[in-house]
């Protein structure tokens, strides 16, 4: 499966990148980094390592600096570190820069090199999708697949974590989200409803560190600062395995269950970034506002034990 990995790491992102390049089914061609978890520039600095540190060649493109039509967030370093990567501080400078073109444009560039086989695997905002549509729609129709973490919708008591509607990628860039969600090529959606019921706990993380090796001391190290959030915030011991399922639902769906219909994103008031699904064959009147758009594939449930089993057995972790 020919992959483009669209990220803002970010813990949990390192993590999925981790698990996806140690994957035979997967072949990397490219990271593009977004505005989220912090500002671009520091994101894009932390892709150029984590591709440096993994021995990868693929290109590393800068992404958008700012969502669509609003301005950039704070990002969230209370949550990831001063840096994104945790406690950990990189080394000034790196031995590699980032690709000269902005992020849509390599997302273009591929889907057209490689039609129809191209999946899209999306874990931070989606700025970087909705240019990439905006400069050439006409990919959306050649595009494999899109894989992104990103909403809620109220399964398992799982709404908002920014707000009591909306989820961190989505609320980051509202307008970019609906215009991934309407456009017409297949997007299956990993929200809180189901990455919030994949716990990491300590016992887990620590056999990682323990029994995995390099990679393994790596997810450790990197989860620390991560886990403390979670236990200040939610006295949560561990961690949500967010980013990593949108990875894993590509290549193993049969984990997930999944409700079909459209899904649309709030763009304003008080519920900013929420995101609703109509599903398939819901009782209602039919509206042009759900309607005229495709059916979008929504996690609502997950086998947590096959997760943790697939993410640990990766790196040789029983």
């Amino acid at each position: 499966m020919k992959v483009i990995f669209d990220t803002d790491p970010g813990v949990d992102d390192a993590m999925a990148l981790r698990f996806l390049t140690r994957r035979p089914e997967f072949e990397l061609l490219a990271i593009t980094t977004v505005h989220g978890n912090l500002d671009v520039d520091t994101v894009t600095r932390n892709a150029l390592w984590l591709a440096g540190w993994m021995g990868l060649s693929v290109p590393v493109a800068r992404g958008a600096e700012a969502p669509l039509c609003r301005d950039a967030g704070r990002g969230a370093p209370h949550v990831h570190g001063a840096g994104g990567l945790g406690d950990l501080t990189l080394p000034d400078p790196l031995d590699r820069t980032a690709d000269p073109r902005p992020a849509w444009q390599v997302i273009v560039d591929l889907v057209r090199a490689y039609p129809h086989q191209v999946t899209l695997i999306a874990v931070g905002p989606l700025t970087n999708l909705a240019l990439a549509l905006r400069h050439d729609p006409a990919i959306a129709g050649l595009v494999a697949g899109v894989s992104l973490m990103g909403g809620a919708f109220g399964m398992h008591g799982h709404t908002g974590n920014m707000s009591p509607v909306a989820e961190a990628n989505i609320l980051s860039d509202p307008e970019a989200a609906d215009q991934v969600m309407t456009a017409p090529w297949p997007v299956s959606i990993l929200g809180l409803d189901v990455t919030q019921q994949v716990v990491m706990d300590a016992a887990y993380l620590d056999r990682l560190g323990a029994q995995g090796g390099a990679d393994g001391a790596f997810l450790r190290g990197v989860s620390r600062f991560y886990q403390a959030f979670h236990e200040r915030s939610r006295g949560l011991a561990g961690i949500f395995a967010h980013d990593s399922l949108a990875v894993i639902h590509a290549m193993a769906p049969h984990l997930f269950t999944l409700r079909h219909g459209p899904v649309r994103v709030v763009c304003g008031g008080l519920a900013d970034g929420q995101t609703i699904q109509k599903p398939d064959g819901f009782p209602c009147p039919p509206t042009a506002a759900w309607d005229a758009f495709p059916a979008r594939a929504v996690a609502v449930d997950v086998d947590v034990a096959g997760v943790l089993a697939l993410y640990a057995g990766t790196f040789g972790v029983s």
